[in-house]
């Protein structure tokens, strides 16, 4: 049966707002990188700003979401906070970290290996089970990562070893939250999942830094607060909120491989923006992690 004119222009519309939310998520690396070139800004502070306006976003994301629906069990609250503290603050915060040391490059490349790590887990702690393509994809992605990684911890010193392990906690970390969330999102429904557990992890940073930092360190130049207003709208909210809708038109595996253009965006302005070198080893290590990527969503799908 041939697809009807609606079914085609809505399936349009759905990858248009993956590409869309990709390529804006892609911007948060570059952003970050910007700020950190300031006087006294670090980690904690950014993480806070991006949190702190993102947070009335979120607010009423959830508050719209949660209208007529029923309320959630303590064995659901126990999951949103897991899934906040997991999925959106621990990744957040040690992505961050690892940005001060590592190119936004490397960086994009270790966090799109995300969805290995969900399979790496869902086999070993629920038995699902893993075909060879998949686990020829993961080697695939893994051996790029490897490549760029060795390229720039040749360039740029031992640092490297410190940045490319705090953001494959984050991305360890954002695998993790996947996990939960696709046992509860069908019961909770994904927007309002989403805004809760983010709105959660927002108190979390925020309370980071009121807790680690004086008053006085929130005082930072005015274009690192421009910085991070456009972290928390265009590279939180808005691709946040174009990939659930996104999804809810053309799936999520159909929508999996316009994820592509977020490392290839990342990479791209890194080089424009922040003057970071494009060498033939970032070529061919981002060429393997996404090839590779595209194998093992592929058998998934």
């Amino acid at each position: 049966m041939s697809a009807t004119p609606e079914r085609i222009a809505a399936v349009r519309r759905g990858m248009t707002l993956a590409f869309l939310g990709a390529a804006a998520f892609s911007l948060k690396a570059i952003f970050v990188k910007l700020a950190y070139r300031y006087p006294g800004v670090d980690a904690i502070v950014l993480l806070m700003y991006r949190m702190l306006f993102a947070l009335p976003f979120f607010i009423g994301m959830g508050w719209q979401a949660s209208r007529g629906q029923m309320p959630l069990s303590r064995r659901d609250w126990f999951t949103v906070f897991l899934m906040a503290f997991l999925g959106y603050y621990v990744s957040s915060f040690t992505d961050f970290l690892g940005l001060q040391y590592i190119t936004a490059s490397l960086e994009r490349l270790i966090l799109y290996l995300y969805p290995t790590m969900v399979l790496l887990m869902g086999w070993l702690l629920f038995k699902q089970r893993i075909y060879a393509t998949q686990i020829a994809g993961m080697c695939v992605s893994y051996l790029g990562v490897m490549a760029v990684f060795a390229q720039e911890l040749e360039v740029a010193g031992s640092h490297v070893a410190l940045g490319t392990s705090l953001v494959f906690i984050s991305a360890l970390s954002y695998a993790a939250y996947l996990l939960v969330s696709g046992r509860i999102v069908a019961r909770i429904g994904s927007l309002r999942l989403v805004s809760l557990a983010t709105s959660i992890a927002c108190f979390f940073s925020i309370a980071q830094f009121l807790l680690t930092k004086p008053l006085s360190a929130a005082l930072v130049p005015w274009p690192v607060i421009g910085l991070s207003v456009l972290n928390a709208v265009v590279c939180t909210v808005i691709p946040v909120t174009l990939t659930l809708l996104a999804t809810a038109r053309i799936g999520a595996a159909r929508g999996s491989p316009i994820g592509l253009v977020g490392p290839l965006a990342t990479i791209g302005l890194g080089v424009l923006w922040l003057d970071e070198p494009f060498t033939l080893w970032l070529l061919a290590g981002t060429s393997l992690v996404l090839c590779g990527i595209y194998i093992t969503n592929r058998r998934r799908a």
